[in-house]
């Protein structure tokens, strides 16, 4: 929870720029500048009882108050890139005069249509941020792998799940709905790449929505690894709940699937103790395919080295909200999609739940079937 509120940057530099160019654009109307400065106001104070007494409130004002200031926050961004292009309009007229005379003779007029060519561009811009999250894709991605030795399979349908992050914001609903698209793809094997959970675990034992995971209809069955988030608050607890959603939970581990292929799940890469991919696939049949189930994408050499056929990861949600998911390909060696290196292919997820305040610019919440030929 604290995480998300956290945004003091936003808060306390972002706030203030647009409330200031705000104020320069509405009209001077005194009823009309209270309610700015009221909204602005009940934000701030909003934002500061979540960040300094989240552990006094009750989950659910906690709740409303993260979808309240996390979309504040999200909507800051944006008002603060489309008011500084405005700036570097503004600064091209004043070193090269170029406005027309009737945007000059009409100054006042003009700023306040832009205030609300700005306002009215960002709510929907929020709006289908919010469908990006509420409905997610099924994204279909053709492999051709291997066949080996004693593989009874031509053919494979995998579901790969990344990222649901079930907490304040992920619940029961979207869960279900999550499940529902996985089912209805009718797939062999549900795969579950960590990040299970957000922060806390009690949202998800208090709805009981490992009843929900529990309907993942596959005849292989359900396998996860852990995430980076599955280290942050109570560790153990996270532990006992995904037990309870029926899936197999590999950690550092690998299962041989009806004689065919091999399925290895990494604990997470936060664990520097985690044990070595070498050591894992020491005692398999190297001749079998291999598929590597690891939640961040950071071992892709070590993956091409050990001789794997497909690496499957989540994580970095494609960076969830524009310009991040630029910055992510410099972090990254692949932070989003179908990636190859040597023989061995590569699928990086964007997730299909959201970290904070549930929307998405520039990304989407994907279910991934992955429709893989034995060859």
């Amino acid at each position: 929870m604290r995480v998300f509120l956290q945004s003091l940057v936003a808060q306390l530099l972002l706030n203030p720029y647009v409330f200031w160019r705000g104020w320069q654009a509405i009209p001077p109307e005194k009823s009309r500048r209270i309610v700015f400065i009221v909204w602005f106001a009940v934000e701030l104070l909003t934002y500061f009882t979540g960040f300094f007494f989240y552990k006094e409130l009750p989950d659910e004002l906690m709740i409303a108050i993260l979808y309240y200031c996390g979309t504040w926050y999200i909507c800051l961004l944006y008002l603060t890139m489309a008011l500084l292009v405005i700036e570097v309009i503004r600064l091209s007229n004043r070193l090269y005069p170029w406005y027309p005379a009737w945007i000059i003779s009409h100054w006042r007029q003009t700023k306040r249509g832009l205030f609300l060519v700005v306002v009215a561009g960002v709510a929907a811009l929020m709006w289908h941020a919010y469908r990006n999250v509420s409905h997610p894709v099924v994204r279909h991605i053709h492999l051709s792998l291997p066949k080996g030795e004693g593989n009874r399979y031509d053919s494979l349908r995998v579901v790969l799940m990344s990222d649901l992050h079930i907490g304040e914001i992920i619940g029961k609903e979207q869960v279900r709905h999550y499940v529902a698209l996985s089912n209805a793809q009718q797939p062999d094997m549900v795969l579950i790449a960590g990040d299970w959970l957000d922060y806390e675990s009690r949202f998800a034992e208090n709805d009981h929505i490992e009843d929900e995971l529990r309907q993942l209809s596959a005849p292989l069955g359900v396998y996860g690894v852990n995430g980076n988030h599955e280290y942050r608050a109570n560790r153990h607890a996270k532990k006992k709940w995904i037990q309870k959603t029926g899936a197999t939970l590999l950690v550092d581990s690998a299962v041989l699937i009806n004689n065919s292929f091999y399925l290895v799940g990494r604990d997470d890469f936060i664990n520097k103790n985690r044990r070595p991919l070498q050591a894992l696939l020491a005692g398999t049949d190297r001749k079998k395919p291999t598929l590597v189930l690891d939640h961040q994408p950071w071992a892709f050499a070590e993956l091409a080295m050990n001789g794997v056929s497909l690496g499957l990861c989540g994580h970095t949600h494609n960076g969830q909200l524009w310009p991040y998911p630029l910055l992510m390909k410099f972090v990254y060696e692949c932070p989003y999609g179908y990636y190859r290196k040597g023989n061995t292919q590569f699928y990086v997820s964007s997730g299909i739940g959201i970290a904070g305040a549930p929307y998405r610019v520039g990304t989407v919440s994907e279910l991934v079937v992955l429709h893989i030929s034995f060859r």
